[in-house]
């Protein structure tokens, strides 16, 4: 995939760290590189719903700003990414410790991209794939 900004690293960052409503979730970044950016959680009572299971809200947001921070990675300095498709597969419920979530670039266009998400809920070494979400992103230019 071709490198657009070189300061990509610092962008993603930013995101995770400007995002009020993914730091009161608790979602951090833990790997960032070209075209694929890993997050994860803590799960607490608070992201539950009312089965015990990890809220489907939370596995949403997590995959798709995992996803619009994979997309960041992949556009210029002086442009930003905005949501325009999100579809979402819960495949099994979310039960663990922590969730993992994988967002890869799949194709980055000028003005789309398009990235898949996976959210996995972990306990000790077992990973568990909880839901699938495929995004579609505007990129857009950065008018701030």
């Amino acid at each position: 995939m071709e490198l657009r900004n070189p300061n990509f690293r610092e962008c993603v960052s930013t995101i995770f760290g400007d995002a009020a409503f993914i730091a009161d979730l608790g979602i951090t970044a833990v790997r960032i590189d070209v075209g694929v950016v890993e997050s994860t959680l803590t799960v607490t009572p608070r992201h539950l719903q009312h089965h015990g299971f990890v809220h489907a809200g939370v596995q949403t947001t997590m995959a798709d700003h995992t996803a619009g921070a994979a997309a960041t990675s992949v556009i210029a300095a002086n442009e930003v990414i905005l949501t325009l498709n999100l579809q979402v597969s819960l495949l099994k419920p979310a039960v663990g410790e922590e969730l993992w979530c994988s967002a890869q670039v799949l194709r980055a266009g000028r003005r789309i991209v398009v990235v898949e998400s996976e959210v996995y809920a972990c306990s000790g070494e077992r990973r568990t794939l909880s839901s699938k979400a495929t995004v579609t992103l505007a990129v857009l230019p950065n008018d701030s």
